[in-house]
């Protein structure tokens, strides 16, 4: 018990500390996702052995792949890759993927409250459609969207949301409150 509550522990305060540098300076640093990378797969093959060994490098993969592939398509930040793929390590691949999961609509919900605060919601939903549909549309029918009116947004704070959410909901399952 004590091991799972420090393995969630671990995961909020790398997320805390990944929100708080990406919302000050829009980096989140190599010092806070490398060491995770490392230290969590060997740190859970000592605790619970080849099982554990290989949730946490699982965690790793399935949780850095589909960011990492968002990365490539310019359609998210590397620092934010490297946090998803570190909390996955720490995780394991259960606990990594719903925190993953639960950050993606945290970052959604965020982007939807900035666009709407800023009466720019419909417009960019709008191009959005646009940029979804362009690759099927006939030449003739492709709709050009300036850069200046894609929007962009950090996901530190929605990824820490998403981490203590999940971290909470697999504790309190452990603890036998739901």
């Amino acid at each position: 018990m004590l091991a799972i509550l420090l393995v969630h522990g671990a995961a909020v305060v790398i997320a805390a500390v990944g929100a708080i540098t990406d919302w000050r300076t829009g980096h989140i640093p190599n010092w806070l996702t490398l060491p995770p990378l490392v230290i969590a797969p060997i740190a859970h093959g000592l605790a619970f052995g080849v099982r554990g060994l290989l949730l946490s490098v699982g965690g790793l993969i399935a949780c850095g792949l589909v960011p990492y592939f968002l990365f490539r398509r310019d359609a998210m930040a590397g620092g934010d890759v490297k946090l998803f793929a570190a909390l996955g390590a720490v995780l394991g691949v259960f606990g990594g993927i719903e925190a993953q999961f639960l950050a993606f609509i945290a970052g959604a919900l965020f982007a939807l409250g900035r666009l709407a605060w800023r009466g720019r919601l419909l417009r960019t939903l709008g191009n959005s459609f646009y940029v979804g549909l362009n690759p099927i549309l006939p030449k003739k029918w492709r709709r050009e969207i300036p850069v200046e009116l894609l929007e962009s947004t950090r996901l530190g704070v929605a990824i820490f949301v998403g981490t203590v959410l999940a971290s909470l909901n697999r504790t309190s399952i452990i603890w036998g409150l739901s």
